[in-house]
């Protein structure tokens, strides 16, 4: 007997992931709307939810548990479809509380001091003004996003005023939903006056930033795992995402220890999370950026390179309500890095490396994957979901025994990828 287990937004990649569980011969994974449903265009919450109903109404069998591991909407609709059917999840209250960033930020300041300076620009002023009290240099975000979209940088009024506008023209893509969404749960006063098409102004932070990956079951918070996050020179676009963390114990350490103060004040339980940080490498210190209510997909195939077994299996677990116990390392790498192939400036791309290329690439190079992102012919500045300062050509997975040979194998990687483009 197999367990059938729902997945929205399932993809061909994490599908292939999902199957190299080691326990996955027990398994049937199905997918619930597609990844293109879920984030591209105007978003449906309601048309959304009652296709994913349908879809699973439709199944003549068991569901044994709805799983997803994408911001919004399917992390809402996790816990709405899972209170429909009767299975395990983290409250729909708690996910708000998280993906919110504004009503996030309130509920940390209950538990944390580690947190900058925040307030709300008010988008329907005549004139918008930053918040009393936040000062520049400063990042101008929707309180819900899709990754880095729509987020800017204001070192004075002037980027302060162009932020604004972009943000004003953009965030009802995301927003209007959401406050659809928002209207499902009872909500604080100062939550339900701003809603979900809103924009949060924060003081920037400083220092390097990381990441922790971790759960909680049954109320008690577990971390499994630190990750860097290396930025361009010059620049805040990722370029590289590596497990583990090369920052030492004492970052790690309180970063755990805010993780399970904020987690706790949240109430969130029985789910997964990824929270972003930046963190002082002299002094320990660390801030809390963001919290994520799922753990990061974009990391499977970095704990699978080091510890054998993808995060996907913590997600699953959890979904059946059982414990995740934590398994020993004991993958063939002691580092793996997801690097970000970038391009600073618009353009037609004219040609893309060949599957064949990448194929004798990743034979070449032991330990790597390579997705390229945009196909021939297509204008960079129309790609989805990138951040506003660059764009992606390619996704890298590399591991290594070392950072200095996971660097060597990500250079000799990129030196083989051909990209050819006509300026905008």
């Amino acid at each position: 007997m197999s367990t059938d287990i729902f997945v929205i937004g399932l993809d061909e990649e994490n599908h292939r992931v999902l199957d190299r569980l080691p326990w996955a011969a027990g398994y049937r994974f199905h997918g619930v709307l597609t990844p293109e449903e879920l984030q591209h265009g105007e978003i449906d919450f309601e048309a959304l939810l009652e296709t994913a109903q349908q879809e699973l109404d439709a199944f003549d069998g068991e569901i044994g548990a709805i799983v997803s591991y994408w911001d919004f909407p399917a992390a809402t609709l996790v816990p709405m479809l899972c209170a429909r059917y009767g299975l395990p999840s983290v409250s729909l209250e708690a996910v708000l509380k998280c993906e919110h960033k504004y009503w996030s930020r309130l509920e940390q300041r209950k538990a944390i001091d580690e947190l900058p300076n925040f307030g709300v620009v008010d988008l329907e002023a005549r004139h918008p003004a930053p918040p009393a009290g936040v000062g520049y240099p400063m990042w101008l975000k929707p309180v819900k996003s899709f990754s880095s979209e729509l987020a800017f940088k204001a070192e004075n009024d002037a980027q302060f005023a162009h932020a604004v506008a972009k943000i004003r023209a953009g965030v009802g893509r995301v927003g209007e939903p959401f406050g659809y969404v928002l209207d499902q749960v009872e909500l604080p006063p100062e939550i339900a006056r701003v809603g979900g098409a809103a924009c949060l102004a924060e003081e920037a932070l400083h220092g390097v930033q990381a990441a922790i990956e971790g759960y909680v079951y049954q109320g008690e918070v577990t971390v499994y795992g630190a990750l860097d996050s290396v930025d361009y020179p010059d620049s805040s676009s990722f370029l590289r995402h590596q497990y583990p963390s090369q920052l030492g114990e004492e970052p790690v350490r309180r970063m755990r220890d805010v993780a399970e103060r904020v987690m706790k004040q949240i109430e969130f339980d029985n789910g997964t999370f990824s929270i972003e940080f930046f963190c002082d490498p002299e002094s320990g210190q660390v801030c809390l950026l963001e919290i994520n209510p799922r753990h990061s997909q974009s990391h499977a195939e970095l704990f699978e390179f080091v510890d054998g077994v993808a995060n996907h299996e913590i997600m699953v677990r959890l979904g059946l309500g059982q414990d995740p116990t934590r398994r020993p390392r004991k993958g063939t790498y002691q580092i793996a890095g997801k690097w970000y192939l970038r391009r600073f400036e618009d353009g037609v791309v004219t040609r893309v490396p060949t599957p064949e290329e990448i194929a004798a690439v990743e034979k070449r190079v032991d330990g790597t994957q390579i997705k390229v992102v945009p196909e021939a012919g297509q204008r960079l500045s129309d790609l989805p979901e990138q951040d506003s300062y660059s764009f992606e050509l390619a996704q890298l997975f590399v591991a290594g025994h070392t950072e200095h040979e996971m660097v060597q194998k990500y250079q000799a990687c990129v030196d083989a990828l051909s990209f050819e483009f006509a300026e905008a």
